[in-house]
């Protein structure tokens, strides 16, 4: 049964692991040169590709990224075992956990350190996107369990 509530949820937990792709996560200035740099999916770096610049990979916030958008779009389908979809859930919630760390650390730790100056960067859009994941997953998991304790009482009855 697709059409459940918290297949909803599922689906927009997918939706903003995909836009995680797209999204930058942090940026900051350097005030000496105007240089722009930015924190995405997949590097940390200068916006424009500055001459001598460094840049980081940071493939590893985009595999987890896809991965808890791999592992919601896994549990829409898992509809006839509801203890599976609250297992999933569970450990969707562990990767997502991990994405907000990571994004966390890319952005606090190697992102300050690549652009040494006083101010702080500024948090963008893709940093809460995580956050808003864990958010739908807690919600759907809600749901889920909703629905399994309403059959197992259905169960009593018989």
């Amino acid at each position: 049964m697709i059409q459940r509530v918290q297949s909803v949820f599922l689906f927009l937990i997918v939706v903003a692991m995909v836009a995680m792709f797209f999204l930058p996560i942090w940026a900051k200035t350097n005030p000496a040169d105007g240089q722009e740099y930015a924190l995405t999916a997949f590097s940390l770096g200068p916006v424009n590709g500055g001459a001598g610049a460094d840049s980081k990979n940071t493939i590893f916030i985009a595999i987890l990224a896809a991965v808890a958008g791999l592992i919601a779009l896994y549990e829409i389908f898992q509809y006839k075992s509801r203890l599976t979809q609250m297992k999933l859930g569970l450990l969707n919630s562990l990767v997502m956990a991990a994405l907000m760390g990571c994004a966390f650390y890319f952005s606090s730790y190697v992102g300050e350190d690549l652009v040494k100056t006083q101010t702080q960067g500024e948090y963008l859009s893709g940093f809460y996107l995580p956050a808003f994941g864990l958010l739908m997953n807690v919600l759907a998991n809600r749901f889920i369990k909703r629905d399994e304790d309403l059959v197992r009482s259905m169960d009593r009855l018989r």
